[in-house]
């Protein structure tokens, strides 16, 4: 029976294996990892991730052919494929502070598999990582090798959250890159067969390992232009009248453009997008292209820009203060159907409200109280940010309530910011609402999810991303 070791029990490395187990019977497949209390949630009925589908999946499997352990070194020196699926975060101090990837958890990982091994093994680098690292991790896979043979190939995921089961279950490509010689050809033919048992062999596609590695921070800078570049339009849609959803099911209608990843909003978040492209403005400085790093920077700094504007909006639509009004957030996941909060706007909309002393009220399906004060006042790296998103002081967090009902977080309210397009909030009784709330009742849509006309009859104010301006706001422009 052939055995994979995953290394790593994270979004990436648990729904991966988990499918592989699923489509593979007849491969046994264990997911590592040093933390006690997230291994014991994967072996529990509460998983540490909410993922749709996900559940069901690992419930068929658990126990049979997929296994979750802490003991990292039994699983790796039994397998014959590891693959490592570890934390790769930017830099915060040191050389590429700011846009380097931090490989110490990959180099860790590296030298314990050399340590424990005792027969030849296919490694595959699962996280997302920086061109060339996986020359680094052969150099110390090799030097500490005592005759083993190591074949290192890369194997970059390609999931959206909320849709990572579907998109295990139904690629659009699955991408293995190896090394040119016949060693690095068999590994990557031996990770192919996995694959093959359930995605068609015209889909998985085989490179060498620094265009699988370069392709996967390139996928996602294009997907982050896409949304930067609809948000750079919104904003000119606001300042002439036009309504930003129809200019881009209009730009969308172009089969050269296509229509995904153009809807306006309040900005892109999650694990993967920022952190990329830092990677690669980084990788682009050191091999002596500014303008090309200049060109992907420009699109973080229009991220940015879109959560200053939109904070900027709510701040000079309601009489340029929020200084003790209560805000109401619905949202704060970075996208619906993930319980993921890496990155997402919502966190610099939030520090940027408190920043002028608003009083919030949080509410979101699949996010806890703690994981929203956590990422509202730790330290985290914030890159190029304006001065009135620069994280504020624990001591504001009275300011902060985090509620499990939409309806509790808007009683008594001044404004509402949605900020996840989550269905439910589609599908509110905004009556209730603005009969419950301050007058004048304010809505700032930053996921263009509400119906804007049945809002103003019912006597709201209304701020959608890109659409034309409700006439009070064109009285009050967003201030620079």
């Amino acid at each position: 029976m052939v055995k994979i070791c995953c290394i790593g029990a994270g979004y990436v490395g648990g729904p991966t294996m988990a499918v592989i187990a699923l489509k593979c019977p007849s491969i046994e497949v264990a997911v590592v990892d040093i933390s006690k209390s997230r291994i014991a949630a994967w072996n529990s009925d509460q998983l540490p991730i909410y993922e749709p589908g996900l559940d069901n999946v690992v419930k068929q499997c658990r126990g049979k052919n997929l296994f979750f352990s802490t003991d990292v070194e039994k699983h790796v020196f039994e397998a014959d494929i590891v693959f490592v699926s570890v934390n790769t975060p930017t830099k915060t101090r040191g050389l590429g502070a700011g846009k380097a990837a931090d490989l110490t958890y990959w180099e860790s990982a590296a030298r314990m598999i050399a340590d424990v091994s005792k027969s030849d093994k296919i490694v595959v680098e699962k996280s997302t990582v920086p061109v060339k690292t996986a020359e680094a991790i052969e150099k110390i896979l090799t030097h500490n090798a005592k005759g083993i043979n190591f074949q290192i190939l890369s194997n970059p995921e390609f999931l959206a959250e909320g849709t990572a089961i579907q998109d295990l279950f139904n690629p659009d490509r699955v991408l293995i890159g190896g090394r040119e010689t016949p060693g690095g050809q068999k590994a990557i033919q031996t990770l192919k067969e996995v694959y093959a048992h359930w995605v068609p062999e015209e889909r998985i596609l085989t490179t060498n390992l620094w265009s699988a590695e370069l392709s996967k921070l390139a996928a996602n800078a294009f997907l982050a232009q896409r949304i930067s570049s609809v948000n750079a339009m919104s904003a000119l849609c606001e300042a002439t009248g036009a309504n930003v959803k129809q200019v881009s099911f209009a730009v969308g209608t172009d089969t050269r453009i296509g229509p995904k990843f153009l809807n306006a909003s309040v900005g892109f978040g999650g694990s993967c997008f920022q952190k990329d492209i830092l990677n690669l403005v980084y990788i682009c400085e050191c091999n002596g292209l500014p303008e090309v790093a200049e060109y992907w920077k420009q699109v973080i700094k229009i991220n940015d820009y879109q959560k200053s504007r939109f904070v900027n909006r709510v701040v000079s639509s309601m009489f340029n203060t929020v200084a003790n009004k209560k805000i109401a957030i619905l949202g704060f996941a970075f996208k619906k159907d993930t319980g993921d909060t890496r990155e997402t706007p919502a966190i610099d909309v939030c520090k940027g409200l408190l920043g002028d002393k608003a009083r919030l009220s949080i509410y979101d399906p699949q996010v806890t109280e703690d994981q929203i004060q956590r990422d509202l006042w730790m330290n985290k790296f914030d890159w190029d940010h304006p001065i009135h998103l620069q994280p504020t002081s624990p001591t504001t967090e009275k300011k902060v309530s985090v509620v499990w009902d939409a309806y509790e977080a808007t009683k008594d309210a001044d404004g509402v910011c949605i900020l996840t397009e989550w269905d439910e909030f589609k599908n509110l009784d905004y009556q209730k609402i603005y009969d419950n709330m301050r007058k004048p009742a304010f809505v700032f849509d930053g996921r263009n999810i509400v119906d804007m006309d049945k809002l103003r009859e019912i006597g709201f104010i209304v701020y959608s991303i890109g659409k034309p301006l409700d006439p009070w706001l064109k009285d009050m422009p967003a201030v620079a």
